[in-house]
């Protein structure tokens, strides 16, 4: 039976790839020192390519895939990666195939149980899953309060129930494999206000208000976030990322 999922990022994935933000090459780095082979990783719910070329520079083929065929669309093309539209329950991967999984802010969308035993069945032995998701980005404590204040109370009735493992951290969810020690990872982009502002406006609880109300939040708070902004062209923009990694 199809997987049913919910698409709430295809009517916007061009802004997914020029304003969400990049994970840092060294936590590829790592993560490509764990395992026994660089032979083939799975980049699992893959949106627009952005883990899966960073994985293509340390694994020798990588599969990514995703339920989105429009995201699949507008993913970066790279001879050793092959794009699949397919859900992370049902990947069509050979079984004990892969080395590294990885799902980048995506894991809150799969079901949990039947992912774990995709991935049990398409991993070697001493094959890694890795997923991580990140926080709301951080410039200076005035601007943040803006965001936030957009995050939770304009928006705070609009974000799908997932998100809450977002805002956890993954940490609650259960995993039945043995967990690896890691160091911590953050990243890191220096933006203009035109830039941030698309950036939020690729938020999947924006788009749900967006579609309920017939106008955009943005709009009302830009000219504050203009004011706060100051004169400077481009600040540093920050997020933390919650990363748990194991090994089956």
């Amino acid at each position: 039976m199809k997987n049913e999922f919910k698409d709430l990022f295809s009517s916007h994935s061009n802004d997914y790839v020029r304003y969400r933000p990049n994970y840092p090459s060294h936590l590829f780095e790592f993560l490509s020192g764990l395992t026994a082979a660089r032979g083939l990783a799975w980049d699992c719910g893959t949106g627009n390519g952005q883990a899966a070329t960073e994985l293509a520079r340390y694994f020798t083929n990588v599969i990514a895939t995703d339920p989105s065929e429009k995201q699949i669309s507008n993913a970066v093309a790279q001879e050793n990666i092959e794009y699949r539209v397919s859900t992370a329950e049902e990947s069509g991967l050979e079984n004990s195939s892969i080395d590294l999984i990885c799902v980048a802010q995506a894991l809150h969308w799969f079901r949990h149980s039947e992912f774990f035993e995709e991935c049990r069945r398409v991993l070697k032995a001493n094959g890694c899953l890795a997923f991580w998701c990140y926080e709301l980005a951080e410039i200076n404590p005035v601007i943040d309060a803006c965001v936030y204040c957009l995050y939770s109370e304009t928006l705070g009735g609009y974000w799908e129930k997932e998100r809450k493992l977002v805002e956890e951290g993954y940490r609650n969810i259960s995993v039945p494999f043995n967990e690896i020690n890691h160091p911590s990872f953050q990243m890191t982009s220096v933006w203009s206000l035109e830039h941030f502002v698309g950036y939020l406006s690729t938020w999947s609880g924006l788009k749900t208000y967006i579609n309920k109300h017939n106008e955009n939040p943005l709009e009302k708070i830009y000219p504050e976030l203009k004011n706060i902004w100051g004169d400077e062209a481009k600040k540093e923009v920050r997020w933390k990322i919650a990363f748990r990694i194991f090994r089956k």
